[in-house]
């Protein structure tokens, strides 16, 4: 779909453009995946059952975590493998790339998983996943450079974690292209990650 918004342009923001694809990728599973799959549970009243089965709570946690973690790993490699070919991008792959897109992962299922159990209207989960879909596919540095966006807009996006994840995955797969910190990027995406678990667990206490 970028491609043909973009035109004719260098080497380099075709690099930048392919390897924003990974984060692409991975943001649905995360952010609406995972809380679909919680509304679904609360629209078919199976939410409760679920957590009446004897076994502790931190098990359908990491189920479900795990499940979409993996789920999300085949796609963003195939998504990656096609852009490099479509646009002849020739990447730098380290292993930063594995744990760059693993936390990226696990950092989105987290959030779409503290969002679907802290919300309870699942027309409330529904708007949310919509807008946050609407809001990185069209208005966030992802495939774009950070700088390319207005200072504020760009000040919001330091504190989300859309554009962190794709700085930590850029880095493992260019060399040089980046121009932001990675450790800041990792450290973003840990906090959001925790404070995530922080909040499902907070539900989960609410709920015993």
């Amino acid at each position: 779909m970028y491609g043909f918004y973009f035109g004719e342009v260098g080497q380099d923001q075709w690099a930048f453009l392919v390897t924003g694809i990974p984060t692409l990728a991975l943001i649905p599973i995360g952010f609406v995946m995972v809380p679909n799959a919680i509304m679904e549970h609360k629209l078919k009243d199976t939410y409760d059952y679920v957590w009446s089965l004897p076994v502790p709570r931190s098990a359908s946690v990491v189920a479900t975590s795990t499940i979409f973690t993996l789920l999300a790993l085949p796609g963003t490699v195939i998504a990656l493998v096609i852009a490099t070919l479509s646009y002849d991008v020739d990447l730098k792959v380290s292993w930063l790339a594995l744990s760059g897109i693993l936390l990226t992962s696990v950092t989105a299922t987290s959030v779409g998983y503290a969002i679907g159990h802290a919300v309870q209207e699942p027309r409330v989960i529904s708007l949310i996943t919509n807008v946050v879909m609407f809001a990185v596919l069209l208005f966030s540095p992802i495939v774009v450079a950070i700088d390319q966006f207005p200072d504020w807009w760009a000040a919001v996006h330091k504190i989300l974690p859309f554009w962190h994840m794709s700085v930590v995955i850029r880095a493992g797969l260019t060399d040089g292209l980046l121009t932001s910190p990675v450790t800041v990027s990792y450290g973003a995406l840990v906090a959001w990650a925790m404070t995530s678990w922080l909040v499902a667990a907070w539900v989960e206490g609410r709920r015993h």
